[in-house]
């Protein structure tokens, strides 16, 4: 049969097959990361900072960039921006810095230098999806061990256990953790460095929120890494992740790195926004006040469970069976949050939204009122 005479169903049929064939099952099996249409959708669903820069800000950034030479690749090494980021950052002496786009090529440059037949990534659950994602992408074992129910706290017991069963390579915390939104002990995060045999990557991607940090205590462990990203501060649009730790995890993590992974214009950027720090510091400072604001009014409302939080969001959990209506109310009304129930056990019926500006904020809790409203009166017609 020649190649004209195969029919358009069969060529289909064939191009499946070779898919199936090729295409490693555990990625076949994973979803793709979504990212929603907003349109003109207020957007509280990213844990985006929602504050621009002021205008002069702007202009002299764009002056900047004016001064940069498109046609040549970036300093792969990006020396300039290293130091910037150590002096704000306050990384000890001693630690060295690599840079990721974003923090998720950084997570997954670990897991690649781990990888190993039969390794293993852990971490407690509900946390940051892509740990799970990435150790897929990468073809490790992932072992997720549930969070304490009452308080998303770890579950010590259960961790101990785990990581003395499964001896894991590297072992992810999300300091504060999303989507939960609490920050936990610090002493119980300690112990689990100490008893891991690997790694302990602690993600401190909502540091700038919760004002505590493990960086200042890298040189105690010589298995702690600390990452961070600047994307919560209201640099989101960069994509740049930074791993803080020891040079001798860090050289052999650098061999990953692709070629000019970070390129000339976020450097740039980067270095810019840096030497305006106190701007994204005072931004950050007000969404904690925002946060504050938006906590005690979401509590006051019936019918709703409301976290603690240490970041830029606020994990709440609505009437069983009604997430996916109030969801969906939220959006007619011209807001989008994040459902997050079906994405674990744990988060049964919850929703999470970004703490925005306070117009927005405003807007959120009049969609989330209404919602409630209708809800209850379902209840009690």
């Amino acid at each position: 049969m020649t190649r004209s005479q195969v029919s358009p169903s069969t060529t289909a049929d064939m191009r499946r097959d070779r898919v199936t064939e090729w295409i490693r099952p555990e990625v076949r099996a994973l979803s793709a990361y979504h990212v929603p249409e907003v349109g003109d959708l207020i957007k509280l669903d990213a844990m985006e900072n929602p504050y621009t820069w002021p205008s002069s800000l702007v202009d002299d950034w764009l002056e900047t960039l004016r001064h940069v030479s498109l046609n040549r690749y970036p300093d792969p090494h990006a020396p300039c921006l290293k130091a910037a980021l150590r002096e704000r950052l306050g990384v000890p002496a001693g630690m060295d810095i690599l840079l990721g786009n974003g923090s998720d090529e950084l997570i997954q440059m670990i897991d690649m230098a781990v990888n190993g037949p039969g390794r293993v990534v852990l971490s407690p659950e509900p946390s940051f999806s892509m740990y799970r994602m990435i150790a897929a992408f990468t073809g490790m074992n992932f072992i997720g061990v549930p969070l304490n129910a009452g308080d998303f706290s770890l579950n010590m017991a259960a961790m101990r256990e785990a990581i003395a069963r499964h001896r894991p390579a590297v072992v992810f915390l999300s300091y504060p953790n999303n989507p939960t939104g609490n920050l936990f002990d610090e002493r119980q995060v300690c112990e689990l460095i100490e008893v891991c045999p690997g790694l302990v990557v602690v993600d401190e991607a909502y540091s700038s929120f919760a004002g505590r940090s493990l960086m200042d205590r890298l040189g105690e462990y010589d298995n702690l890494l600390v990452l961070r990203t600047l994307s919560k501060m209201g640099l989101a649009g960069l994509r740049l992740g930074i791993l803080v730790g020891s040079p001798a995890w860090l050289n052999e993590l650098d061999k990953i790195r692709l070629p000019y992974n970070i390129n000339v214009l976020t450097q740039t950027s980067a270095e810019f926004a840096l030497r305006h720090y106190d701007v994204l510091e005072a931004q950050a400072a007000q969404l904690r006040i925002d946060r504050e604001h938006l906590l005690a009014r979401m509590r006051a409302l019936p019918g709703i469970t409301v976290y603690p939080s240490q970041a830029n969001f606020i994990l709440f959990r609505v009437p069983a069976g009604k997430a996916q209506a109030i969801f969906a109310a939220i959006k007619a009304d011209g807001v989008l949050i994040k459902s997050m129930h079906g994405a674990n056990p744990l988060l049964a019926d919850c929703l999470r939204v970004t703490v925005g500006a306070p117009e927005e904020n405003a807007a959120f809790l009049t969609a989330l009122t209404t919602a409630l409203q209708n809800v209850l009166l379902e209840k009690n017609p």
